[in-house]
């Protein structure tokens, strides 16, 4: 804690300005916008956001591999990393990812 001068002042630190309905310039309040930690959709290859795209329209794997042509496992692995490419947790996550960053749907 800061130790007080006569005068009630605090030590180091100029009086703030002060109008007549307080600060003259007061501080904006912060905020944290969370970062995602590898990249954006753009940055996933092309079987990555054709997965993708079938997951912001809802596909489960199964689906995804029916139309893909591919098996459920593997629809699960590319999802699997297409959340960690996209530094999110979830698929819901993901689509709203990708719905930002403009990602197109059939």
């Amino acid at each position: 804690m800061a130790r007080r001068r006569r005068g009630g002042r605090t030590a180091g630190r100029p009086p703030a300005p002060q109008g007549p309905g307080g600060p003259r310039h007061p501080r904006p309040p912060r905020v944290r916008v969370p970062r995602r930690r590898l990249g954006p959709v753009r940055d996933a290859d092309p079987r990555e956001r054709e997965v993708l795209r079938l997951v912001a329209e809802g596909y489960n794997n199964r689906r995804i591999a029916e139309a893909l042509f591919i098996s459920p496992k593997t629809a699960s692995v590319h999802v699997s990393n297409i959340l960690g490419k996209l530094g999110v947790t979830s698929r819901t996550q993901a689509a709203a990812l990708a719905h930002r960053e403009g990602l197109p749907t059939s």
